[in-house]
């Protein structure tokens, strides 16, 4: 049968969008914002999308998407997928997306469903909390099987705390200078380095069933299989203590704003609160005050200063460290630079490695050619396998986690810049939740000084992808890059 193929002439691609990891479940992705406010301010014929189920996995917001395109006048096309304006176009849009929503949705439901039932027999469904650690361990055959075990060199701080805060003697923030002091830390991630846990770590901690053994999942209780570090009748006084103390811990929550507990006095370092200010109408201002002059601990002279004020200081911060998108493809060019260099100098170590294994394997090899010619017995043959296979299994497992670990650096570095390229508009466009999640992303204390001005410390690595010396030297690497590319194809 004679098939038609029509080609459709177009102008050249004059803007391309890219969400690098992001997904399609969530419609407020920057580029793709980015596009929606590109085509109404520019003319755009066709938006083009490989798939639709990639543009949006839910019928509202693929609709949203739609109406916002078409009244920019702009068509979309798929690039594997016959839609276009007809009704027969748009009917197989309507199916197309429908679809993707169900994928999506069912994919969630058996996600929790699997988990559920992980949970119902004990076992661990996220990341253990501070005291153990998640480890895989290799059975007889050399399988890797994920389970979670007690961290010798942590769950002893835990238990403390659990003990002196059931005696009802320690407040929350006197168990938090003192684990400070004795060195507890988090445990380090390939996106996380270490660091002291926070009080309100220490405070969901106190109230986690985990540490005496049972497993919460969904508002579910399960006995947990993994190994309880803290007594249940401690547990259980721990939880009346903190029963005593709801109605202070309540009381603090009162003022609450995104702000709070990120926001420091530029002059005493103090944390800023809220308090509310009556003026002789009647109105109230909320202000932020420094509790150090506030509690007379400090000598400190800060003014007050109104919430609003200081809101839009940190949103004029955000525009300041913003970069462009020339300046963060340099920076990206010279982290992936960096990090090629870092693999380059522990090839010695990865090649030691790799001819280990391959020699292991060939003394599995020669060891089976001997059982086979009588000279090894059967059971010194399985105490030999066993012995080479945990050895290949350990050797591939440090293998596999030193390119996993430059991976997922490099992964966390990526997201970082391409949050960094887009903060303003992210920023602007968050609920209170959101705010406070990028402030606590981008820094570990913003400091408000009393001219108007803003200082801040970083979290990690923010504190060098905005550094202006960091960014100087990304842009003569990338300067030197070009050049030397210049001169080779010259």
């Amino acid at each position: 049968m004679e098939r038609t193929v029509t080609f459709l002439c177009i102008s050249p691609v004059i803007e391309e969008f890219v969400d690098a990891g992001e997904s399609a479940r969530k419609a407020d992705r920057p580029e793709l914002m980015r596009m929606i406010k590109y085509v109404a301010e520019h003319q755009v014929n066709y938006c083009i999308v490989h798939k639709v189920d990639q543009l949006a996995r839910n019928r509202a917001d693929d609709v949203a998407i739609h109406l916002a395109l078409r009244d920019a006048g702009v068509m979309l096309v798929s690039a594997s997928e016959n839609i276009d304006e007809t009704p027969s176009g748009k009917l197989l849009h309507g199916i197309m997306s429908s679809i993707a929503e169900f994928y999506s949705r069912n994919l969630a439901t058996e996600t929790v469903k699997g988990l559920t039932q992980k949970a119902a027999q004990g076992g661990t469904t996220n990341r253990a909390p501070i005291g153990n650690v998640n480890v895989g361990v290799r059975d007889e055959r050399g399988r890797e099987n994920r389970t979670v075990q007690v961290d010798e060199e942590r769950a002893p701080h835990i238990t403390w705390a659990f003990q002196v805060y059931a005696s009802g003697r320690w407040t929350l923030s006197q168990i938090h200078r003192e684990l400070i002091a004795r060195g507890l830390t988090t445990l380090p991630t390939p996106k996380r380095p270490s660091k002291p846990i926070a009080i309100s770590t220490l405070h969901r901690l106190l109230s986690n069933p985990y540490y005496k053994g049972d497993v919460r999942f969904k508002g579910a209780t399960y006995k947990g299989s993994h190994e309880a570090i803290v007594p249940k009748e401690v547990w259980y006084q721990v939880q009346a203590v903190l029963d005593a103390h709801k109605s202070a811990a309540d009381a603090t929550q009162v003022h609450d704003h995104y702000l709070k507990g990120t926001v420091y006095c530029g002059q005493c370092g103090e944390r800023l609160i809220i308090t509310n200010a009556k003026n002789r109408h009647g109105n109230v201002y909320p202000y932020f005050v420094c509790s150090g002059r506030h509690s007379g601990k400090t000598e400190c002279t800060s003014q007050a200063m109104l919430i609003e004020d200081v809101e839009r200081l940190i949103e004029k911060y955000y525009e300041m460290i913003e970069v462009s998108p020339g300046l963060r493809q340099d920076l990206a060019g010279k982290i992936h630079a960096d990090f090629d260099l870092l693999m380059a100098n522990e090839t010695k170590e990865l090649s030691r490695l790799t001819s280990e294994r391959d020699r292991l394997d060939d003394e599995r090899m020669k060891l089976l050619q001997a059982h086979y010619a009588g000279a090894v017995p059967i059971d010194l043959l399985k105490q030999e396998q066993d012995r080479i296979a945990n050895q290949i299994g350990d050797i591939q497992h440090r293998l596999e986690a030193h390119h996993d670990e430059y991976a997922s650096a490099r992964a966390n570095l990526d997201d970082s810049l391409g949050l960094l390229a887009n903060i303003v508009s992210i920023y602007q466009r968050a609920d209170d939740a959101n705010r406070r999640l990028c402030n606590q992303a981008f820094f570990h204390r913003i400091f408000i000084e009393e001219e108007g001005d803003v200082r801040v410390e970083y979290e990690r690595p923010f504190g060098s992808l905005c550094d202006t010396e960091e960014q100087m030297n990304a842009l003569n690497w990338a300067a030197e890059a070009k050049k030397k590319g210049e001169a080779q194809t010259g």
